[in-house]
């Protein structure tokens, strides 16, 4: 494919095959040496070990008393799908979605100043991952519950059981960026 020769590079295929990159067999040719499958090992193992906390993003935080008006400004002006939304405390109480908002607002010209609070998903259905969980965890989250991302959170500083603070979020995007950067790497 290259219209080179064996002569022309051999000395190449020698110094691959001497740093363990290559492989050489009379008869069979070249192939992959202990050094590259070691690599490609490594970076397997790399994947699988990514923790949440690695690759989340900033979420995106709601109040529960935020009008479905403002609510739908956010969503466009962070261009994302949900919105996470919060108590007071800080304490996650929910999720609203692009759907939830376009459901809501369709034919009803009241709901711009309805709360979230009365269309968001609350906390007893969220799905949520912590920033300790692997990626892979999170990615298969996303795939059996269909949505595209999670947030990301930690026990709430009051102690109380079941509450939680959010830290992040991660989605379907961070999981293929974080695919692509690996994969540039090499």
């Amino acid at each position: 494919m290259l219209n080179l020769t064996r002569p022309t590079i051999r000395a190449d295929l020698s110094l691959l095959v001497m740093l363990d990159y290559i492989d050489a067999k009379p008869k069979v040719g070249y192939f992959l040496g202990k050094q590259s499958i070691s690599e490609n090992e490594d970076k397997k193992t790399g994947l699988l070990n990514m923790k949440v906390g690695d690759v989340h993003s900033v979420p995106v935080i709601v109040r529960e008393t935020t009008t479905i008006h403002d609510a739908v400004v956010s969503i466009f002006l962070e261009n994302v799908g949900h919105l996470i939304v919060t108590d007071e405390e800080g304490r996650l109480a929910g999720i609203v979605s692009r759907k939830d908002l376009l459901k809501v607002t369709l034919g009803n010209a009241t709901a711009s100043t309805m709360p979230v609070s009365f269309i968001m998903t609350r906390r007893p259905q969220l799905i949520t991952v912590s920033p300790e969980d692997s990626v892979l965890d999170a990615a298969r989250k996303i795939i059996a519950h269909q949505v595209d991302s999670l947030p990301v959170v930690v026990p709430a500083p009051s102690g109380v059981e079941g509450e939680c603070s959010v830290v992040g979020r991660i989605s379907k995007t961070n999981i293929i960026k974080m695919l692509l950067d690996t994969i540039a790497e090499e």
